[in-house]
């Protein structure tokens, strides 16, 4: 059992091994220039922190954020992209007892002011490109090297809480999920059984820190002594593959496909030549397109479920043209009641941060519902059936949207699809589908629907895909989509 934070101990055991990749940063680590604490000087090649100096930087900024007045229980909020000081920041709050909170820099300040006031962050950080003359708290991260040895790492307490991530679930309306380290170290430990990481690999950070995914890969990494490589805004995704030796890499089906197919993130690159040694896929289903070119690259790729109340990961498993998301994944239990996935195991959260208390929504046996329904095939693999809440009733029939939009993506140029129930006088809702990609004829789409969904599965109505701003989240944000095709249909607008 870890009496220390995991980046201390790897600097214990692997002091030289390098820790974090990154480029030139644009940020300006609160100081103006002349003044100390300037970031150091940048090269071509960027920069490299071994753990040794990666653990003293930490509990450099430890010592700072106590002297601010932060103590154990504080909320630190932190808005920001993928940084080094928001991963300084991270270790430093688990080094303290303070709850790490992180917030996407796309949020509107007033929402970031609300999300303040109820769930009682403490004090907030701005990466500077996002301050927006907002910031409140001052890092310095000015490095001090005679402090090496002066620091020893604090005792900690692993089952405490350590972070919130809010999630908006199927309400929109953000929920905090609070994980303790304990969560974290139980994730990277059911995942390394099946994806093998080491010190000398290098896992990209392509995932947000205030996404559950992202916060794992920091975890991974620092208790397997592994490198973590942050995105070069110079380098195209193949670019940096290749200039970092990534051995690791999570990506969504959109970041996939655009690699594969030779886009501008996926120019030069050659999956035969590649370091990658495992490629895990999240975010939602891949298309038949996506899944024959994955198979034509023979990268190791793994598909997976899971969810932040879970600490990420719950299945994994090879990606195979079934589209099933692989096994269960040791620390974590998983049952089936009427067809919808419960969930428990030492990887579940603590629970929602709800008026200033962690409140646990699970049934007396401990058991979490996810929302999710699904089915377990004879060689124990899970295959996801849909959101609980996106079923909708046609004429006494249960439709399934998420049925009809994989069988909709099987056509060779349906990038993405949408189903959703549109009102119908006769039969309630009928099934209506927003199509991205080259939309074929109707009459078409039927012919090709006919061999594989019974006949009242099929959409009545196609729409091409609304043109949205901002639709750079992880998940697809359906209730977004739908929104837009409704208000373009609608009478006035």
């Amino acid at each position: 059992m870890l009496n220390i934070s995991p980046l201390h101990a790897t600097a214990l055991r692997h002091p030289n091994a390098i820790a974090l990749r990154f480029g030139p940063s644009p940020n300006a680590y609160d100081q103006a220039p002349g003044q100390a604490g300037r970031p150091e000087p940048s090269t071509q090649e960027g920069l490299a922190l071994s753990y040794r100096e990666l653990s003293r930087r930490v509990l450099q900024l430890g010592q700072r954020l106590r002297r601010q007045g932060l103590e154990p229980g504080a909320r630190l909020g932190c808005v920001s992209g993928n940084c080094l000081e928001a991963i300084l920041l991270y270790w430093a709050c688990v080094d303290n007892g303070l709850l790490f909170c992180p917030l996407s820099p796309r949020l509107p300040p007033g929402q970031i002011r609300a999300m303040r006031r109820e769930f009682a962050l403490t004090a907030i950080w701005y990466e500077p490109a996002a301050a927006r003359g907002a910031a409140d708290l001052r890092l310095g991260l000015e490095d001090e090297p005679e402090a090496q040895d002066k620091l020893p790492p604090p005792v900690i307490d692993a089952g405490q809480a350590v972070n919130l991530i809010f999630t908006s679930g199927s309400s929109g309306k953000p929920k905090a999920a609070v994980h303790s380290l304990n969560n974290h170290i139980a994730s990277a430990a059911g995942a390394r059984s099946l994806i093998p990481l080491a010190p000398g690999d290098s896992w990209l950070l392509s995932l947000p820190l205030f996404h559950i995914g992202g916060l794992a890969i920091l975890n991974r990494c620092a208790l397997a002594g592994a490198c973590i490589s942050l995105p070069d805004p110079r380098l195209s995704l193949a670019g940096q593959i290749r200039h970092d030796a990534i051995s690791h890499l999570s990506l969504v089906p959109t970041q996939l496909w655009r690699l594969l197919r030779g886009d501008a993130d996926g120019v030069g690159f050659d999956p035969g030549q590649s370091s990658l040694k495992a490629l895990l896929l999240g975010g939602g289903p891949m298309t038949q397109a996506l899944l024959d070119a994955l198979a034509q690259s023979r990268l190791p790729a793994f598909c997976s479920y899971g969810m932040t109340e879970m600490s990420s990961q719950i299945t994994t498993g090879q990606a195979q043209a079934d589209g099933n998301s692989g096994s269960l994944l040791p620390y974590r239990q998983l049952k089936l009641v009427d067809g919808v996935i419960w969930v428990r195991g030492e990887t579940l959260f603590l629970g929602y941060l709800q008026a200033g208390k962690v409140c646990k929504e699970l049934d007396d046996q401990g058991w979490f519902c996810s929302g999710d329904r699904g089915l377990i095939d004879g060689a124990g693999r899970l295959r996801l059936l849909g959101r609980v809440d996106n079923q909708f009733i046609c004429g006494g029939e249960n439709i399934q949207p998420e049925e009809i939009e994989n069988a909709l993506r099987l056509h060779p140029d349906i990038e993405e699809a949408i189903v959703f129930g549109e009102a119908d006088a006769e039969f309630g809702l009928l099934p209506s589908a927003i199509i991205r990609g080259e939309l074929p004829d109707p009459a078409e789409l039927r012919e090709f629907l006919q061999p594989r969904i019974a006949g009242f599965k099929r959409p009545r109505r196609y729409y091409p895909w609304p043109e949205l701003t901002d639709q750079g989240g992880l998940k697809l944000a359906r209730k977004r989509v739908i929104a837009a095709v409704l208000e373009a249909k609608s009478p006035g607008s």
